[in-house]
């Protein structure tokens, strides 16, 4: 039984003594340059998942800004149609107090109006969606 604790004894002071020796200058070295190079490779890793991630992101805020322009150019299409529909009906109100070839030629010309309110409407949406 006496061997048994002079053999740990042994063992532990081995590992101790051991555990303190400093390493060559060249083994100290490579295990840096070892260490640089990994943190470097995860670093680079790292940069690598975080691009993959803000590319995903950026996709996504350009689906909601196409989104957006696309709700922004129906909405102001429909705006400006109502606008025309309102101003060719004032025209017409004003064709009423005119009497015959005048009366025709500024409700001819209210309908140019508003078919051109229409066209110019239809373009800046088309525009806008883009």
């Amino acid at each position: 039984m006496r061997t048994l604790p002079i053999s740990v004894i042994a063992l532990t002071l081995f590992c101790v003594a051991g555990c303190n020796n400093a390493k060559s200058p060249d083994t100290v070295a490579k295990d840096v340059a070892a260490a640089e190079q990994k943190a470097s490779n995860e670093v680079a890793d790292s940069q690598k998942d975080a691009s993959k991630d803000i590319g995903k992101a950026a996709d996504k805020v350009d689906d909601k800004l196409a989104d957006l322009n696309t709700t922004v150019a129906s909405n102001a299409y429909t705006i400006a149609l109502t606008k025309a529909d309102g101003d060719k009906k004032i025209a017409l109100a004003k064709c009423d107090a005119l009497n015959g070839d005048a009366q025709k030629s500024c409700k001819q010309q209210a309908d140019a109006d508003y078919a051109a309110a229409k066209a110019n409407a239809k373009a800046a949406e088309v525009a806008n969606k883009q």
